[in-house]
């Protein structure tokens, strides 16, 4: 049931090596599924190569989520008749500057662009993928326990990712009927190029690993496992959930008995 030999899937989001993205390319190439990926801009494009060439990838796409050109001429690449089958939307931004101090300093123009960025491009692409989606299939995106609770250094990408699972539930709703599932997995602290961006990353990653009742954060491994059950046979009747792959850490109300101040 997790075999994906013979499916197609486009993988949205790869910065490095380390990214939550990359973790679960490479489960789903391990399961035999046939990958393209999606960059912006060169500097991310000549990462990402060698990376796609190491899971026999051939297909790389220089793609804006905030221009509609761009993203119509990627779909219409990937339109080749195949069928397309998972689709793994791993993007978000924010100023840096405004995930530190206060949250009601946020300006409108940040405001406008994290929302189009984090949450907004879900939609457009979910648009766009569901036609090529003939065979049905997942769609699946990255959350974080900061859109239900008051994360230090989040702010308003607390709320854009509130907006974000919110649209799953809706997406979920709309595409169920052509076999399409939609689904965020919520990892918790990880050190990846995104998390490094946030302030207190070092000090947040220490709390969440010591709180946890796994005692650890996740590892890129897996998460890649919970994408694969999502996006295989196994996960056939899962969609418009949230599913935290944290080590349990966001059912603790206060740190552990022996970590208090």
């Amino acid at each position: 049931m997790m075999d994906l030999n013979g499916k197609r899937a486009l993988i949205m989001g790869v910065a490095n090596d380390r990214s939550i993205a990359w973790g679960i390319a490479r489960a789903l190439a391990a399961a035999g599924a046939d990958l393209a990926f999606t960059y912006q801009g060169e500097a991310f494009g000549k990462r990402l190569a060698p990376l796609a060439e190491s899971v026999g990838s051939t297909t790389t796409l220089d793609v804006d989520v905030t221009d509609d050109a761009s993203l119509d001429a990627a779909f219409a690449a990937l339109d080749d008749g195949r069928p397309l089958d998972v689709v793994v939307h791993a993007i978000a931004f924010s100023d840096k500057a405004e995930l530190t101090g206060r949250f009601v300093d946020t300006t409108r123009a940040n405001f406008k662009h994290s929302l189009d960025i984090s949450c907004y491009s879900l939609i457009e692409v979910a648009r766009r993928a569901a036609p090529l989606m003939t065979n049905g299939g997942t769609i699946l995106t990255l959350t974080f326990d900061g859109s239900q609770r008051v994360m230090p250094f989040y702010n308003v990408m607390g709320v854009a990712k509130a907006a974000l699972e919110s649209s799953v539930r809706y997406l979920a709703s709309d595409l169920g009927g052509q076999g399409i599932r939609v689904n965020a997995i919520s990892p918790g602290p990880m050190k990846t190029l995104a998390g490094a961006a946030i302030g207190g990353a070092r000090r947040t990653f220490r709390h969440a690993e010591a709180n946890a009742p796994m005692r650890s954060n996740a590892t890129l491994e897996a998460v890649g496992g919970t994408a694969l059950y999502l996006a295989s046979e196994a996960g056939a009747f899962t969609t418009g959930e949230v599913i935290h792959v944290d080590g349990g850490y966001h059912v603790m109300g206060m740190p552990r008995p022996e970590n208090l101040a």
